[in-house]
């Protein structure tokens, strides 16, 4: 991203578009685990859609493997917060629909979302329904709806906060483990610091909005592979220190302004 500003108009129709956020540079590299921590509103979620091609920025440039990017992010597969598993179909339909759809014949696709849901460790809920799956194991599935694809880059919004905390650690240790085995660019999103130093190479910091901004990035120093007991190191609680002295008063900023419109 360089310069990147999006708005979105206003209600009435005398006042000035909303600025969400505004001259956003950021890059991520080929295979880097990237996580973006801000207080509520500041439009992290803003600046995954703009990645997804969802939102044109109103200024700047988004580019893609330096290309500019224009309509929609074929490159990407988006792991949302809510839920976007079909009701009607089993785990293993869900999983095979995003190759059905491309083309693929449904008994290869099936195939292949087989093995998915094994690598996710699911081989034997394949022909459940959602509601007959628990919150970690639906997540599970949405995991691997968007990696069967093979997207080179993931995005991710909040995908593991409705869960509970330990279920949430168990997801995101099976995200590092098929993370590792083919690494690709993840631009991850999270309200949770400690989960940003655990999972991400680096650690991106915006401002409260609006017209929201990068305030800080600092890399993880970290060694992989990481598991649960990270965040137990010194070095762990070191860089959490150091990002939270940051991040802080931009949380307290955002709550005030919330109370402030509410």
């Amino acid at each position: 991203m360089r310069g990147v500003r999006i708005a979105f108009p206003s209600a009435a129709r005398d006042q000035n578009p909303f600025i969400a956020v505004d001259g956003v540079h950021l890059d991520v590299a080929d295979g880097e685990f990237v996580a973006i921590v801000g207080p509520t509103g500041c439009g992290k979620s803003t600046l995954l859609n703009a990645t997804a091609g969802l939102l044109q920025p109103a200024a700047g440039t988004v580019s893609i493997f330096d290309a500019p990017l224009h309509g929609l992010n074929r490159k990407a597969g988006y792991l949302f917060q809510a839920e976007a598993l079909f009701p009607w179909k089993t785990a293993v339909e869900n999983v095979a629909i995003g190759l059905e759809v491309a083309g693929t014949p449904r008994g290869e696709a099936r195939e292949a979302a087989r093995g998915w849901l094994a690598r996710v460790g699911l081989s034997a809920f394949a022909e459940r329904y959602p509601h007959m799956l628990s919150g970690g194991q639906r997540k599970r599935v949405g995991l691997a709806q968007v990696l069967i694809r093979d997207p080179k880059i993931l995005l991710m919004d909040e995908p593991f906060g409705p869960l509970d905390a330990q279920t949430r650690q168990i997801m995101g240790n099976l995200l590092l483990d098929l993370w590792s085995q083919d690494r690709k660019a993840v631009l991850f999103v999270t309200h949770d610091l400690e989960e940003a130093i655990s999972l991400a190479d680096r650690v991106v910091i915006m401002g409260a909005g609006p017209a929201s901004r990068i305030i800080g990035e600092w890399r993880v120093p970290i060694p992989r592979p990481r598991g649960i007991d990270v965040r137990l190191e010194p070095a762990f609680h070191q860089l959490h220190r150091e990002i939270w002295s940051a991040l802080r008063d931009e949380v307290v900023k955002g709550y005030r302004q919330s109370e402030a419109v509410g």
